[in-house]
């Protein structure tokens, strides 16, 4: 066991003797261009290994910066779909103040031409049954409305008032199953009856012999004691004929009754209303 020690010990001290031996000559022979053999290996050697940990360092550095860059990035695309976010709000909102303005704008020029007195009201709530179609509006008592007073809007007949309070009225709209009108055909004046379907309406009790097309404008007749005469109630969408009267005549609605938004309450009586528009002095009086 010394002997093997002693073999190992003997063995490192000729090659340490040997590795110093190497750098005395090397210190002493000097290259081509008269630099140290020593110095030149050892500077290529330090310089090999600066090279490589600028390497490794620069490429540190490089992915640093492209970390914090990655980060600024992801930050700057936040900040940006937030601000997308908020514009999209804005128009949105824009947009229902343009619509809110064309429908209020729509209304006063329907009241314009309307030759009967009316309240203005907004409608302020849906009914939740679909069984029963109505809407609350934010008139009632208090401005003179009573059950029963027609409710318009520009593109029509919406329904009735059936239910007022003081500040607010239920109207039943007319497409409610157990809502119906006195109506004529505008251009032949065959007459029916419109009822609502639920979600429609369909024109009933029409003669088999009368005149009636697709397309043709349905209006109320006044007969009802509800609706004055002449309003627009819709276009006949489809329809079926028959021996002794028409089998359907289907009536897209004038009003889309999603979309409501302020309505005309008609306070004057239909039948004051007809007998004023029907007297020879009707024109003068309203001069």
């Amino acid at each position: 066991m010394a002997l093997l020690d002693i073999r190992q010990r003997t063995g490192y001290l000729f090659v340490a003797l040997t590795v110093g031996h190497i750098v005395l000559i090397s210190a002493q022979v000097n290259t081509a261009r008269g630099i140290p053999l020593l110095e030149a290996v050892a500077f290529g050697a330090f310089a090999e290994v600066q090279r490589v940990a600028s390497s490794v360092i620069g490429g540190m550095r490089t992915s640093w910066a492209d970390y914090v860059a990655l980060q600024e990035v992801r930050s700057e695309n936040a900040r940006l779909r937030e601000e997308v976010a908020r514009l999209r709000v804005g128009l949105q909102q824009e947009r229902a103040l343009a619509e809110r303005a064309r429908s209020l704008e729509q209304l006063l020029e329907l009241r314009t031409h309307v030759e009967l007195s009316t309240v203005a009201a907004a409608v302020i709530a849906g009914g939740a049954s679909p069984d029963f179609r109505t809407i609350t509006i934010d008139k009632g008592t208090a401005e003179g409305l009573r059950p029963d007073m027609a409710v318009i809007a520009p593109g029509g007949v919406v329904g009735r008032i059936v239910t007022p309070s003081a500040r607010a009225s239920k109207v039943q709209l007319l497409i409610d199953r157990n809502a119906a009108a006195g109506a004529l055909v505008e251009r032949s004046r065959a007459h029916g009856v419109v009822e609502g379907t639920g979600g429609g309406l369909r024109m009933n009790y029409v003669s088999g012999a009368a005149d009636v097309q697709v397309g043709d404008t349905i209006v109320t007749s006044g007969i009802d004691g509800i609706y004055p005469k002449g309003f627009v109630i819709g276009q006949i969408e489809s329809l079926e004929r028959g021996s002794g009267e028409f089998g359907s005549i289907v009536v897209r609605p004038g009003v889309d009754f999603s979309s409501v938004e302020a309505v005309l309450v008609v306070v004057t009586p239909p039948t004051a209303a007809q007998e004023d528009a029907a007297s020879p002095n009707a024109g003068q009086a309203r001069e």
